[in-house]
Order: C-alpha cells, then structure tokens, then sequence
C-alpha cells in the first residue's frame, strides 16, 4: 500500500503532497493485461524499442510479462527452476552481442534475509507482430550475494556494462545506500555487494525520512550520462560527467522530474534512445507515465506527459 494516498496524508494534515498523487489531467495509456496486478520491475527492450518488459513482485509468479509502450499486452515467459520471494526491480542490457534482462530478487521490507539473488535471464525473441509471447526461458546465471554492512531492503537496481558494475540502492534506510556488484564474477559462492556511498531523492513536498522518499526504481541510460530514480512522490535525475563515477554522480543532489501522479510508482526505465522515461505503479491496469528529457551533463530539461 502506498503511504502517501489521499487518506494517509489527509489523516496526517500532508494535503500538499498527497496532492501530487491526484489523476493526471490527460488520460494516460493503462496496462492491457490482466495478469499484470502489482508490477514492481520494468525495462525496456534491448531487441525491440516498442517493447517492455514488466514483473510483479513478493509471492507472485515467475512470469516475464511483455507489453507494448501504450500497455498493449504482448504476452509473457515464465522463468523456470526461480522463485519469486520478492521481486522488485528489472534491468535490460546487451553485452557481447547478447540481450539480456536482470531480474532483481532483492525486496526484503524487514531486513531479515541473509542473501538475496539475481537472475539473469537471455531476452527471448520479440514475438510476430499479431501474435503474444509464450513459453518458458530459464536463467542463464544466478548472483546470490550479501549486502556489505548487513541486510537492506532494495527495490533500485540497474546495470552499467561499459563498467561491468551492477548498482542498487537501499529503500530504508535514511540517507539511501549506493552499492555495487561486478556483473561478471569468477568468485565461487555467495558475492559482497560493496557499499560505495550515499544519496538523495528528497521533495519538499514530502517531509525527510518520510516514506515518500524512499527509492522503488533504478535505470541508468544507454548513453551512462545519467540515472533516473523514481520514489512513490516523484522521479529523480542524476547526471554523471564522463570522467565521473557513479558514487560521485550519486553523491551531488539530483534534477527533480516532479510528482508523477501515479499511487505506487514501482517501476521506471528509460526508452532505447535514452530520450524518454517510462514509469508504472503497482495496481491492476496501472497508468503509464511518460517523461521526454533531453539533458546533457550539466543540463536537464524535463517535460511531462
């Protein structure tokens, strides 16, 4: 549940920024599918820039599910021998030729779990057009790894593969926590996310350390100038120059996008020409928000539809 609805914040005396999850003004493009009810991953597709791939998270099926950008249902693939205890972000990347999607196993709301995993799966082939995706795919590689500093609830991850680095970020703990992962590991056993620094993602719409500031995505875009987050308030740029790390990128305070309007945005990616961000809330038939950005290093300009 989202808790910054209406009656959350009308109980708490917060109107102001409950009201940047009122409905958008224009009808937004929803998710076709029925099968799509609290979709907490989204990323684009490396083979196919109309396509994207979407999952839901704690408890529900392995399934991959793919849709159109206005939320056309496209089908789905399920990821067998996984599991799904918390499912909670996806990434999409391409290296040695090769298309691949990262399935984030990393919720973990109390903090409890030793290890948490990732799944690497190899991006099956668009379907026809006319026709819906089926069948099964299995994980081509499986990360378990451990936080360093102990166990952290995270919904943020993404991939940079010119770096070879996978990065995630804390959910709750205040600041957020940047980690890191190397994306190929000749290490035997259980990895070490290594913490790399801290950030921020806070509106002066919401009160610090409240909910509303807490990450729930992650992408970075194709280009590496930048990486977008997205809180249940509003979504978030940090523009990386190209002689910077991605600590350092972290560590500066971020372009604000503005609310999104959406009542639990979990998910968010940006398109395959990096110009546009797509982000989606948990909730059967969620709406589907778009952000055109056209930035540079030093510079972003957002514009909301």
């Amino acid at each position: 549940m989202n808790p910054w609805c209406k009656r959350g914040c009308l109980a708490s005396g917060l109107l102001s920024a409950c009201q940047a999850f009122d409905a958008p003004a224009t009808k937004l493009p929803q998710i076709e599918s029925d099968a799509i009810t609290e979709a907490s991953g989204l990323a684009i597709s490396p083979q196919d820039g109309a396509l994207l791939w979407v999952i839901n998270d704690s408890g529900g099926t392995t399934d991959l599910h793919l849709m159109g950008l206005k939320g056309e249902d496209r089908g789905k693939v399920r990821v067998d021998g996984a599991a799904n205890r918390d499912w909670e972000d996806l990434s999409s990347f391409t290296l040695d030729g090769t298309a691949y999607l990262l399935v984030a196993d990393t919720g973990d709301n109390q903090a409890k779990h030793d290890t948490s995993t990732l799944l690497i799966v190899r991006e099956p082939a668009p379907p026809a057009q006319g026709k819906k995706l089926e069948g099964a795919v299995a994980a081509e590689r499986t990360i378990e790894f451990h936080f360093e500093g102990g166990a952290k609830d995270c919904e943020s991850v993404a991939v940079d593969v010119v770096a070879g680095k996978i990065l995630l970020l804390s959910k709750r703990t205040t600041p957020p926590e940047v980690f890191e992962l190397p994306l190929k590991s000749a290490a035997p056993g259980v990895q070490t996310a290594r913490h790399i620094g801290k950030t921020a993602v806070e509106s002066p719409a919401v009160p610090a350390a409240a909910f509303g500031n807490q990450p729930t995505a992650l992408d970075i875009s194709p280009d590496r100038s930048m990486a977008a987050v997205v809180t249940y308030y509003g979504a978030f740029l940090f523009p990386r120059k190209t002689d910077e790390s991605w600590a350092e990128a972290f560590a500066k305070k971020p372009v604000p996008l503005g609310p999104h309007r959406l009542p639990q945005a979990e998910s968010i990616t940006f398109s395959k020409d990096g110009g546009t961000l797509y982000i989606i809330s948990e909730g059967k038939h969620s709406m589907i928000r778009s952000i055109s950005v056209k930035t540079t290093a030093t510079n972003v300009t957002p514009s909301s539809r």
